[in-house]
C-alpha cells in the first residue's frame, strides 16, 4: 500500500491500482490489460485478415474487459462479429465449435484456463473447422496449449527467445526445466529495486522515501523483458507491449513481432 512498495508483474491485475492516484508506491514492470487489447485487436485486423471472427469470454472480468477493448476496433474495421459467452467450468466446446461459421476464420479466446483452450481446439479439429485461435495470458502453456496455428499473446516474454537474454534462460532451464512468463517480470521488478537501493546509497544510508525517488526516476535502456523499463507518473510503464507467440507444428512458442 501506501507505506511500502509493491511491483505488478502480472497484466491482469486492477488498471486502477495505478490510475486512480490513491497508490503512489505501485509500479508495473508489464503493460495493462487496456494496452494488450488494442495492441491484439490491430495486429489480427492487419495481420490476419479476418471478415468475420467469433470472440468467447468466460464470464470472469479479466476476459469480459478484453472482449470490451477489442470489440469497438473490430467493429470499426468493418468485420462481422460472433460474441460468445461461456463458464470456465464447460470442459467441453462442442455446441460452441459448431456456431463457428465457413466464413469465421479467427476466434479470440481471452481466457484463463489453458487446458479449456486446447479442448476447443479438439472440437474445432473434430468439426473440421479450420479458424486459427487467438488467445491471450491465461492459454500461455507450453505443456497444456499446443494447438498448431495458434497465437497467444502475453504480458511477459518467455525469455528462452530473447537473444540478449541467452545466459540467464540456459541457468535458467538447468535449474528449471520449465517455467512461463511470470519469471522474466518479477525478475525485472527485482532488478529496479536493487539498482533503486544501489542509487540511493549513494546518497548515505537509503530510506522508503529515497528509495521510492530512485525507482520513479528509473531508465533502463534495456531489460529481461527485452524492452526498455521506465515509469510515467502514474508507476505504469511507459512504450510497454505485449509479447506475441505463434505455436508451430511440434507444439513449440516461437516469439514473433507484435506489431
Amino acid at each position: 500500500g501506501r507505506a511500502g512498495l509493491a511491483f505488478i508483474t502480472g497484466s491482469a491485475t486492477n488498471s486502477a491500482l495505478t490510475t486512480s492516484g490513491k497508490n503512489p508506491t505501485f509500479f508495473r514492470v508489464v503493460s495493462r490489460d487496456d494496452v494488450q487489447g488494442p495492441q491484439d485487436a490491430h495486429y489480427i485486423i492487419k495481420h490476419l485478415h479476418p471478415k468475420s471472427l467469433m470472440i468467447v469470454d468466460d464470464q470472469e472480468a479479466y476476459s469480459t474487459g478484453l472482449v470490451a477493448a477489442m470489440t469497438p476496433i473490430f467493429k470499426a474495421a468493418g468485420i462481422k462479429i460472433d460474441h460468445e459467452s461461456v463458464s470456465q467450468k464447460v470442459t467441453d466446446f462442442s455446441s460452441l465449435v459448431a456456431k463457428v461459421t465457413s466464413g469465421t476464420s479467427v476466434v479470440v479466446l481471452p481466457w484463463q484456463v489453458a487446458a479449456n483452450g486446447q479442448q476447443f481446439g479438439k472440437n474445432l479439429a473434430e468439426q473440421h473447422k479450420n479458424a486459427v485461435i487467438f488467445g491471450t495470458d491465461g492459454l500461455f502453456s507450453p505443456s497444456s496449449f499446443t494447438i498448431n496455428g495458434a497465437y497467444v499473446s502475453s504480458f511477459g516474454p518467455d525469455i528462452n527467445y530473447i537473444p540478449a537474454d541467452k545466459a540467464i534462460a540456459a541457468q535458467a532451464k538447468a535449474k528449471f526445466p520449465k517455467y512461463g512468463t511470470f519469471g522474466p517480470p518479477v525478475y525485472a521488478a527485482t532488478h529496479v529495486m536493487d539498482e533503486a537501493i544501489a542509487s540511493a546509497c549513494k546518497s548515505g544510508t537509503p530510506s522508503r522515501s529515497s528509495v521510492l525517488s530512485a525507482i520513479k526516476a528509473t531508465n533502463e535502456p534495456t531489460s529481461i523483458l527485452g524492452q526498455p523499463i521506465k515509469f510515467d507518473s502514474h508507476g505504469d510503464l511507459v512504450g510497454g507491449k505485449f509479447f506475441l507467440f505463434k505455436i508451430n507444428p511440434a507444439g513449440k512458442y516461437q516469439l514473433i513481432p507484435s506489431s
